[in-house]
Formats: structure tokens, C-alpha cells, sequence
């Protein structure tokens, strides 16, 4: 806790808001894209700047000039209201001292203190106030801008939704908070979005303070799908950025190597059959054995290397003449490599199938659960 925070918004209040400054219509999608892209840049631009992209356009340093969406200066108010919400003159009831409201959001009453406080916190402790942070009245705020608004209001009461279900849960707005400036760029996007954001500070070559940011998101997409098969399929999909979470991990020292055993490796003898040796490795799989089918068709010397430079302890071999007789080859690579350190002879090795052995395909799991068992 206090390394990351998930940020929630919902396109349908979004939508609402364009809508109520007109831009709900085919004709204002450009206009429509560059107020989502203003709204992204809140972080980097700050309130004046992104005023300057929703209205006449926005010079940088360099002198280049960014056209602006052209909006009145009612609608950018209410765009600014949306994602600033200090605008809305509500910087003092961010927090409360008691953290649970008591009026009912949507469905059910909200939990009670009694039930969800950590008794440890007190309610003058900065910790108290900044995991019980008042988005409630936050959401009375955006419903009072989006008023009027078919889909704008659907999108307010969805997030009280959320909220309630988050404060069952016991999720505090340390962990999970509103933040109006997600947007998810893509169009797709029809109900509620979110971003995983990474809190922990670390330093650049120059010594200066670095934080990590976003390190995966997504939403809701209801008509996407729609679009291929013409079904109308609800769903939610995010993506994670692999590469910046993994430094991230290595920071917090979650990221050391395990000691886990490698795949077993099913070898691919013959490329019409790969169906058949898929099924080898999912019956494997499917008994807790970690195991992966050699992909692509070269010759046996380059599928075994593959095997061991991946440290796979077995390899699976199955021929036509095991096909007919209807057995595998199993191969133990790390007891074969021990064994061949003691043969003196070129003839003696080729003599000899090292720590190789043959069994039914019906015993394949069973014989490879005790081969691996004895390491």
C-alpha cells in the first residue's frame, strides 16, 4: 500500500459533458478528439493551458501553434469543472471527518464507520484523511454538471455504484480513486476506464526524482465486438505496460528469479501431427506440469538445444514408429548430461540412450510426474 493507486472515471460522464457543449454529433468528432486530448494533457498543461486547447489554441516554447477546439467560454468552464475539481470550489470538502457519508448512493445504504474503519487509524492522522478522501460529495459535483444529460447522469450513477462496491470491500481512496483526467484515448471506450498508476519515486542518471506512473490500464467496450460479429457483447479489456512495471518490480526487489523448474519440452517430429502433440501438452499442463511444444519444424538437433538452452529438465519424442506402437520417448536431459559426463568412447555414447525411456501415451503424465520427482 502507498506504491500505487488505481484512478477510475467513466467515458459516460465524459460524454455527457461533450454532449451538454455540443459535441455529441458526428460533425464535432474532430473537435471532439481534441478536447479528449486537452483533457490528457491536464497533468502536463495545467488549468491555463488546457483553457488555451479547449478555446482559441495553445503556442508552446518553441513558438508552434496548437488550434484549439473553439469551445464557449460556458463549455470550457464546464470541461475545466470536470477535471479541476478545485474549480468547482469544493477544495475544502475533499476531505471529511468522518470518512462514510450516510446517505445512500445507489441500492443498498453505505457501510457504516464501525464497519470498515481500521480501528488504528484516528481521524486526526494524515494517513485517516488521505485513505478516506470524500469522493461521495465529489460525485454530487460532477452530477450537478452533467444535469441534463441522458447518458452523463448514467455515468454519475455507475460510479456510485463503484464506489459503494469499493467501500464494501474496504478499498479506500489511497488505493482506488476518482480522477476525472482519465480518459483513455480510444473511441471504443463506453462506460467506466481506469489506470493503474505507480506512486513510488526512484532517481534518473542525474540524481532527480523520477516516478514511474501508469503502468497499465483499460475500460469498458460494450459495442466493440458489435463491430466484427454484430452481437452486442459487453466487455473489459486492459493492457499492462510489461517492461515498465518490470523495472518497477526490480526497484522494490520483487522482481529476483525464482527457483522454477523449466517447461518440459515436446518436440515436434513430424509437422502434420502437431495437433497430436498439443494434446501431450495439454494433458501435462493440465496435471500442474509446466510444458511448451516446440514451435516451427527444424530437425531434432536443433529442437534438443532449444530444450536445453531453456533448461528443460524432459523432453517428449514421439516418431511414427512411436505413434504406431502407440508410446512416447521420454528424455531426461539433466540426468543424461550427468551420465554422459562418465563415457570415455565416441562408440560408447552412440551405443547408449542416455536417461531415455519409453512408456504408453496413456502412462506419459504419470511417468513424467516421477521422473521430475526424483530431482
Amino acid at each position: 500500500r502507498g506504491q500505487y493507486r488505481i484512478n477510475v472515471n467513466n467515458r459516460k460522464l465524459l460524454d455527457g459533458i461533450l454532449e451538454l457543449c455540443g459535441l455529441d454529433g458526428p460533425d464535432a468528432s474532430s473537435r471532439r478528439l481534441i478536447v479528449l486530448r486537452a483533457i490528457d494533457k491536464f497533468d502536463r498543461f495545467g488549468v491555463q493551458g488546457v483553457r488555451k486547447l479547449l478555446g482559441e489554441g495553445r503556442k508552446d516554447e518553441s513558438g508552434d501553434f496548437t488550434k484549439g477546439a473553439q469551445l464557449t467560454e460556458a463549455s470550457i468552464n464546464r470541461v475545466i469543472g470536470f477535471i479541476d475539481p478545485h474549480s468547482l470550489s469544493i477544495d475544502k470538502l475533499n476531505f471529511l471527518q468522518t470518512p462514510f457519508p450516510t446517505q445512500t448512493l445507489v441500492g443498498d445504504s453505505m457501510p457504516t464507520d464501525d464497519e470498515l474503519i481500521d480501528k488504528s487509524k484516528t481521524p486526526d492522522s494524515d494517513e485517516y484523511v488521505d485513505y478516506y478522501r470524500d469522493d461521495a460529495t465529489l460525485l454530487k459535483k460532477f452530477r450537478g454538471l452533467v444535469t441534463g444529460s441522458k447518458i452523463g447522469e448514467e455515468g454519475v450513477v455507475e460510479l456510485e455504484t463503484m464506489l459503494r462496491l469499493f467501500r464494501s470491500a474496504g478499498y479506500g481512496t489511497k488505493r482506488i480513486q476518482f480522477s476525472s483526467s482519465i480518459v483513455r484515448g480510444l473511441e471504443y471506450y463506453t462506460g467506466p476506464v481506469f489506470e493503474c498508476e505507480l506512486l513510488m519515486d526512484t532517481k534518473d542518471e542525474d540524481g532527480n526524482s523520477v516516478r514511474f506512473g501508469s503502468v497499465g490500464g483499460g475500460g469498458r467496450y460494450d459495442d466493440l465486438v458489435a463491430r466484427f460479429t454484430g452481437q452486442q457483447v459487453p466487455a473489459t479489456g486492459f493492457s499492462i505496460g510489461v517492461s515498465r512495471l518490470y523495472a518497477a518490480l526490480k526497484l522494490v526487489g520483487k522482481a529476483e528469479e525464482a527457483a522454477t523448474l523449466a517447461p518440459v519440452v515436446v518436440t515436434v517430429m513430424d509437422k502434420d501431427r502437431q495437433g497430436d502433440y498439443w494434446k501431450f501438452v495439454q494433458r501435462l499442463r493440465a496435471a500442474g506440469i509446466r510444458a511448451e511444444m516446440y514451435i516451427g519444424t527444424s530437425n531434432m538437433g536443433k529442437q534438443m538445444k532449444y530444450a536445453d538452452k531453456r533448461g528443460a529438465p524432459l523432453v517428449v519424442i514421439q516418431g511414427g514408429d512411436e505413434k504406431a506402437k502407440g508410446e512416447v520417448q521420454i528424455k531426461d536431459l539433466r540426468l543424461g548430461s550427468e551420465m554422459a559426463a562418465n563415457i570415455e568412447s565416441r562408440e560408447e555414447y552412440a551405443s547408449q540412450r542416455l536417461a531415455q525411456v519409453s512408456v504408453s501415451e496413456a502412462d506419459l503424465v504419470k511417468t513424467v510426474q516421477a521422473m521430475l520427482g526424483r530431482k
